[in-house]
């Protein structure tokens, strides 16, 4: 049985949306998290995306620094944060609300 390929294996880059923004995010005590080495802190209901889109339980990324894209809620929790690759890190994203 093959193993179904990730897509950036299947040559389908990930969209994000425009209000989406750039940051090193560490999953400290779900739900409390530190965002570009500030703390912070995830909504009720976050989703987060793995390399392969698929959705990750925060409590599995505790202490590890990771380079994301991320996007509040209207409260100002994260609400949702896509994990990137080396790839998708390397292309240009503002950090912070202009």
């Amino acid at each position: 049985m093959l193993a179904p390929l990730s897509v950036q294996a299947q040559g389908t880059p990930r969209t994000f949306p425009e209000s989406a923004l750039r940051g090193k995010l560490v999953v400290t005590l779900p739900p409390e998290v530190s965002l570009n080495g500030k703390p912070d802190r995830l909504s009720p209901g976050a989703r987060i995306h793995d390399t392969n889109n698929l959705l990750v339980m925060s409590g599995g990324l505790i202490n590890r620094e990771l380079v994301v894209n991320y996007v509040r809620d209207g409260h100002g929790l994260i609400h949702e944060v896509w994990i990137l690759t080396p790839q998708e890190a390397a292309m240009k994203r503002p950090a912070r609300p202009a």
